[in-house]
Formats: C-alpha cells, structure tokens, sequence
C-alpha cells in the first residue's frame, strides 16, 4: 500500500493567484535636489531611469501625512533587469532641520548596489565621487566599497 501524501501547504490557492506575502520592491531616498543628485544614481552608478512623475494635492498628503505637500519621484533600476528599483523623491514642503543618522544609528539607511568588477569601478569613478575608503575586502571574503551621493546618502558597492 503507497505512503499517504502530506497534505498540501495551500491546498485551494490556485498557482496564478496573488502572494500576500511582502517582496522587495524599491528602495526610497527623500533628497533635497533631485538635479544634484540624479546624475550621480543615473552617470556614476549607471542605473536607468524608467519612471519619473509628480504627485500633489490630497492624493500624497493622505499617503505621507504631510498637509500641502508635492513631490516628484524618479525610479531608477540597473542594467540586470531584475526588477527592484531606487526611488529618488523630492518633496515640497521638505524637513530641512532634520538631523543625519549615522550609519550606527537606528533609523540610519544605505542602499547595496553589486558589480562584477569592483576594482574597475573603482578605477573610473570621477574625483569629485566621495568614497569612505578604498575597496576593501571583508574576512568573509566579500570586497566592499562606500560611497557617498552629493547629499551625503551612503551607498555600498559590493562585488559579486
């Protein structure tokens, strides 16, 4: 007689039918100047924009509960095609009077981009591109790299 079958994880969901659970999407940066900072994401890194548009009125002041407030957003994603995207927004009213977390602070954020080469990376940023060291590789064996952008937002670039 054959082993009865284990019963089924989700035995009336249908193949096609929506996950509930959370993927990875895109990753949001509020910057203070969208002209300062998209040629680094877009030049330096070489990421692509594939979206851009503006949002006002009570639509994003529901979303962000900030009364009166605008904001224009880019979406950008790198040449693999992967789907996940960067998300530079620009709002109006903006907080200016925030402090900056440090990368040990809680609440403080960097965003992980992976190239094949890092060496070569390296070797053809611009000398005006912040780095907080050379590349350097960890006792995993990983070579990792930070960057800053021109509003001082930490970027890791690893090697994959």
């Amino acid at each position: 007689m054959p082993a009865p079958s284990p019963p089924s994880s989700s035995p009336s969901t249908p193949a096609d039918a929506p996950s509930s659970q959370p993927e990875a999407h895109h990753v949001g940066i509020t910057v203070d100047d969208l002209d300062t900072v998209l040629p680094f994401y877009r030049d330096v890194l070489g990421l692509s924009v594939v979206d851009e548009f503006s949002v006002a009125g009570d639509e994003l002041a529901t979303a962000i509960d900030v009364a009166d407030a605008s904001g224009t957003f880019v979406h950008l994603e790198g040449q693999d095609g992967n789907g996940s995207r960067i998300e530079l927004v620009s709002f109006e009213p903006a907080a200016r009077d925030a402090p900056a977390a440090g990368l040990n602070q809680p609440g403080a954020t960097h965003i992980g981009l992976q190239v094949g080469d890092l060496d070569s990376f390296y070797a053809n940023l611009d000398d005006e591109v912040t780095t907080l060291s050379e590349p350097r590789t960890t006792d995993s064996g990983t070579t990792i790299l930070f960057l800053r952008d021109p509003e001082g937002n930490l970027v890791e670039v690893l090697e994959s």
